[in-house]
């Protein structure tokens, strides 16, 4: 690495703890671990197909309020639905493939997304069912893909479908039989591995709570770090929570307040901006949710409106990341990456008509008059969780090209630091690049436009060594060979 290469590395380490010092995100009751000061975002992976070899091995959760873009999976089942505007067949994913599962976890990594929490529904744990056996069989392959590409991930029991088996699941299936907990991809927080109890406290909850707080105090007993999944009015004991829980909540290691149908109002950011205080003054950790819109419609039918929280191409979601990010929050949970039955995923789906089933109402990312990349919101995610983190300042209009058009080199790992002009296809020597932004030894990561490819070299005039990258590459010194600050000149294609 050039002393000018390590000068600008500490420029921007230096510019980092100022901004944590001056207007940052405020410290949390625990120290940055798998969860604290990270990125995280629900996983559902129960998506099946007919023919999968899954033990379900049916179409499954096919009730679609957005349809996948699925040109990079390398594994597709064929639906009974039309074929897309584009003349292309209609094709899905199953969940229960572990090169689906790659792919997910390949857009994570290069997006910016930390961790990942897996839902595990609680009436879909009965040993020996069928179903439980497709989610123990996604549990592993979630845990491959975890590894293979340095994410953390951890078990979120969806209780809405009761709480009688949670411990012996815990303790049957996903430690002594899974060995989940003992992958150097489980998340652990303060040493100890993650587990999120969703819907605590809900007016629908039916644990007393005295049971409440023993289930709580269960999973801690066995040495975990217990998130609540809380109600958005956990705190004031009202609305959508019950009246009887705070002992509950506050026996917690960290609350998430769902918001999936919450509006961005002037109560969003006193909302935020208590639930941390409280959790500040109570010893606990605090992680706000967030998601990009919602609909309900293909499911509902006309009972609800298409399009029923919009995303204003960007706008809703990064209004949410602002707000957690001027109130101090050092964390965040995204609702969801692959939830496309309530159109609250930010994985890649269809961008326009041209690629949905013909004949067939699907959420479009163009739905607000605005055309967007399918990885749009991946790196809108990317850019909010570099806000959220005091990387990159406070801005209340997201930073995220609603497309990408070229080539961009970035000085930093994960598309930070400065960045050159975006590089159409063509061959670019040593003093090309400098013309468009890229310093000879300078790049560190670089976003490519799908289908494209670009072929880099250690040396002016397409000499010396080489490397060929056909996606976003967050990481350049986690290459082997590494090509980082080391491309002089490259061919884009």
């Amino acid at each position: 690495m050039s002393n000018r290469k390590i000068g600008a590395r500490l420029r921007s380490v230096g510019a980092i703890l100022l901004a944590l010092c001056f207007g940052g995100p405020a410290h949390a009751a625990s120290p940055p671990g798998d969860v604290v000061g990270k990125v995280t975002v629900g996983y559902q992976g129960w998506f099946s197909a007919m023919g999968d070899g899954s033990p379900v091995n049916n179409w499954g959760h096919m009730n679609l309020e957005n349809w996948p873009d699925m040109r990079e999976y390398t594994q597709s089942y064929q639906t009974t639905y039309s074929n897309l505007g584009n003349g292309q067949p209609a094709k899905m994913f199953s969940s229960y493939d572990q090169s689906t599962v790659n792919v997910h976890f390949n857009w994570m990594a290069q997006n910016g997304i930390d961790t990942a929490a897996l839902q595990r529904f609680g009436n879909e744990i009965t040993p020996g069912s069928t179903i439980k056996a497709q989610r123990d069989g996604v549990a592993v392959k979630m845990m491959n893909a975890a590894q293979a590409t340095g994410r953390k991930f951890y078990i979120m029991y969806d209780m809405s479908g009761g709480t009688a088996q949670l411990q012996s699941d815990w303790t049957n299936t996903i430690v002594n039989t899974l060995h989940l907990t003992s992958s150097s991809a489980y998340a652990k927080q303060n040493g100890k591995p993650v587990v999120c109890l969703w819907g605590l406290g809900y007016t629908w909850f039916s644990l007393s709570p005295a049971d409440g707080l023993a289930l709580v105090n269960w999973f801690k007993n066995q040495g975990c770090y217990v998130i609540g999944g809380v109600p958005g009015q956990w705190r004031t004991n009202s609305g959508d929570s019950r009246a009887d829980y705070a002992n509950v909540y506050t026996a917690c290691n960290m609350v998430m307040a769902w918001a999936v149908g919450r509006v961005v109002d002037a109560s969003y950011q006193p909302w935020v901006s208590g639930d941390l205080a409280y959790c500040n003054a109570h010893g606990m950790d605090y992680q706000p949710d967030a998601y990009p819109g919602t609909s309900f419609f293909n499911s509902n039918g006309p009972a609800s409106p298409k399009n029923q929280y919009p995303r204003n191409h960007g706008d809703f979601m990064w209004a949410q990341f602002a707000a957690m990010r001027n109130a101090g929050a050092s964390s965040v949970y995204i609702s969801m990456f692959d939830e496309m039955n309530e159109a609250t995923s930010i994985f890649k789906c269809a961008e326009d008509t041209s690629m949905i089933p013909a004949n067939n109402w699907f959420l479009t990312l163009d739905a607000d008059g605005v055309h967007v990349s399918s990885d749009y919101y991946l790196r809108l995610t990317c850019d909010g969780g570099k806000m959220i983190k005091g990387s990159i300042p406070y801005q209340t209009t997201h930073p995220t090209p609603f497309t990408l058009s070229g080539v961009t080199f970035y000085q930093d790992t994960l598309y930070s630091g400065a960045a050159s002009q975006s590089l159409a296809k063509g061959n670019y020597t040593l003093a090309q690049l400098a013309a468009k932004g890229v310093p000879n030894d300078w790049a560190s990561s670089m976003r490519i436009p799908f289908g494209w490819k670009v072929v880099a070299y250690s040396d002016d005039n397409f000499t010396g060594a080489s490397w060929t990258l056909t996606s976003d590459t967050p990481n350049f010194p986690g290459l082997s060979p590494s090509p980082n600050d080391m491309i002089s000149s490259c061919k884009i294609q």
